[in-house]
């Protein structure tokens, strides 16, 4: 028996696993000589027990059927505990998986036609759908998804933002296989991403720098005076030459004001008429 020591390289049947158990079952099996007594021509005891063939098939059972039993979990053994051939544990597995397969196989198929990309970036939105359509192959080989129709599938659940670049693919004589589609969007994707960063990157600009800026609405003039269109900003009102005075001319006249009563001559020339001993605003009449 210590050829079969291989088999514990087979993962154990259980309720997820049947179609990749059964074949590589059928492979070891067939590598080991004993397909014949599970579902070949040597299923039943031989007729004619020439040079001691009952015995050999005997022997072959035993080996096909310790191979069966120890390679699924207990829960499955419990389905055919009763049965005597190997042929017998073979078809009420096949029968066993067969009703639980269509319901999956109902499930897989929901899920993969309603599948959309969400918050999935492309590989993991791609590796997910292959994994759907590997499923419903190994499930029902007829039901098996193509390469034009899982295109069609990804295309249908891909986020808005992609729409456009794929009808610029589309409209390519060659169209690319699923791996190189798979690569476009993939690019695509790590181009918004960098983009995006490089503007979160880019300082804000400050209120006066935005007003500076504001879509030519009127000059920028800072707080000494000057006027200020910007949105939001009340305009200033500007000073005319007419009645503009420099700063240090009307202190002079303010000073002069305070010192010199009504009473006293001024002493400096009045900035009106020139004389001295008044100021403008003393005239009683216009100087000719």
């Amino acid at each position: 028996m210590a050829d079969l020591q291989v088999v514990g390289g087979i993962k154990k049947l259980n309720n997820q696993n049947y179609n990749t158990w059964s074949t590589c079952m059928m492979s070891y099996l067939q590598g080991q000589d004993l397909w014949e007594v599970v579902n070949g021509a040597e299923t039943a005891v031989p007729r004619n027990d020439l040079n001691g063939a009952v015995n050999k098939w005997r022997i072959k059972v035993g080996k096909a059927m310790f191979v069966l039993k120890t390679t699924v979990e207990e829960e499955v053994l419990e389905q055919f505990r009763e049965a005597v051939t190997p042929k017998e544990v073979w078809d009420i597995l096949a029968k066993l998986f067969s009703k639980k397969n269509d319901a999956k196989l109902q499930l897989l198929e929901n899920e993969l036609l309603s599948i959309t990309q969400q918050d999935r970036s492309i590989a993991q939105y791609f590796h997910k759908v292959k994994t759907l359509c590997r499923e419903i192959g190994e499930l029902d080989n007829e039901a098996r998804i193509g390469e034009v129709r899982m295109k069609q599938i990804l295309i249908h659940g891909l986020k808005p933002e992609y729409h456009s670049f794929i009808a610029v693919i589309q409209g390519w004589p060659n169209q690319p296989t699923i791996g190189e589609f798979e690569n476009l969007l993939a690019s695509q994707e790590a181009l918004a991403k960098q983009m995006s960063e490089s503007r979160s990157s880019v300082p804000a600009k400050s209120e006066e720098e935005a007003l500076y800026v504001g879509k030519g609405r009127g000059r920028y003039r800072d707080n000494e005076g000057y006027n200020n269109r910007g949105r939001g900003v009340r305009p200033r009102k500007l000073e005319t030459r007419r009645n503009y005075r420099e700063p240090e001319r009307d202190q002079e006249a303010q000073d002069g004001d305070n010192k010199y009563p009504q009473n006293r001559p001024f002493p400096y020339p009045c900035y009106n008429c020139g004389k001295r001993g008044h100021m403008a605003p003393r005239l009683s009449k216009p100087t000719p």
